[in-house]
């Protein structure tokens, strides 16, 4: 407990031991068992999933099925990740933007598909083993398969992300992050229309109450509070263009809020129901159906804190990934308003 206090918890979600339950849903009849688990987990690989399967953790109306199983409608599913093993991640040359470094800290722009950390499904290829080989030697504050990571970012979602170089600037790190005197600001493309063009989302999020890998607006015990202040930038048909300052940093708080208002992020697959756009929908036109994103826009842009070692103020920003621009310069021609 006392390595988890030192680790500030964004918007990863860490799924729980105990079977997760899932009720197969009319639209999902006739769906692979691994494309369906794939679809209600999408932060775990298929090829692991497909895995777990054919390993025996999957049952459906109790009774043991392979990956290729099709389903039907009001089947009862339940599945079972497997352990995560406890050894440190290893370094892996993986290429890596790194923001900013010094013998504090460094910065680095976390491309969208990476994991921050190990975790069941994800045992290689994360952000952990790519600093590692980078940087070197890191904070142990985090535990072992944590080397230098102070806070988490989805997998889905890029942006800045701040390591710790040593245990000490780790503490310090964790301590602004504890006590919200670091400022994160995050680029969201949105689907819908926003009513207002600035507010504050003031609502307690905790676990869904249905689907345990996701978490909900909740009331009473079960939820925590939750702030994300946000603004307009761009608006078009259909669409718009938002920044968030989230006050809080809940799991997943973001894309929970920004779905409680009517406009979720855009391409996320949890919350917003899609898992594409393409330019042709941009377009309006069928024909094209050339993919511009398939993952959630959403993009940490910026992030200021008070350097561990001089306590100076330390602003660092990272730029939009290709994807969110892409849809955005189709945004601007296609559907801009007025």
């Amino acid at each position: 407990q006392a390595q988890r206090r030192q680790e500030v918890s964004e918007d990863e979600l860490d799924l729980p031991d105990e079977p997760l339950e899932l009720i197969v849903a009319p639209s999902e009849a006739g769906w692979r068992l691994d494309a369906f688990l794939a679809q209600h987990l999408s932060d775990y690989s298929r090829v692991h999933l497909r895995r777990a399967i054919t390993a025996g953790a999957a049952r459906v109306d109790e009774y043991g099925a392979k990956p290729s199983y099709r389903l039907r409608a009001g089947q009862r599913v339940r599945f079972v990740l497997p352990e995560l093993p406890r050894e440190a991640p290893r370094p892996e040359n993986i290429p890596l933007e790194i923001l900013f470094q010094d013998d504090w800290l460094a910065a680095v722009n976390k491309p969208p598909g990476m994991v921050v950390h190990p975790a069941r499904g994800h045992w290689s290829g994360t952000l952990a083993s790519a600093v590692q080989y980078h940087l070197g030697t890191l904070s142990t504050a985090g535990g072992p398969t944590r080397p230098g990571i102070v806070h988490r970012l989805d997998r889905d979602t890029s942006g800045v992300i701040l390591v710790a170089r040593h245990d000490q600037a780790h503490a310090r790190l964790a301590a602004q992050f504890e006590s919200r005197s670091i400022q994160k600001e995050y680029y969201a493309l949105v689907s819908g229309r926003p009513r207002l063009d600035r507010d504050m989302i003031d609502e307690p999020i905790g676990m869904h109450p249905q689907h345990r890998e996701k978490m909900a607006i909740r009331r009473g015990e079960a939820a925590r509070e939750a702030q994300s202040f946000y603004e307009v930038q761009e608006r078009f048909d259909g669409f718009a263009a938002m920044r968030i300052l989230p006050k809080t940093g809940r799991t997943h708080q973001i894309r929970v809020h920004l779905h409680h208002i009517g406009c979720p992020v855009l391409c996320d697959r949890q919350y917003g129901g899609r898992a594409q756009i393409t330019r042709g929908e941009i377009r309006r036109d069928p024909s094209n159906q050339e993919v511009l994103l398939d993952r959630q826009a959403l993009h940490a842009r910026k992030i200021s804190l008070t350097h561990p070692g001089s306590g100076e103020p330390l602003t660092i920003e990272a730029p939009l990934p290709a994807d969110i621009s892409a849809v955005v310069a189709e945004l601007r021609l296609y559907r801009r308003l007025g």
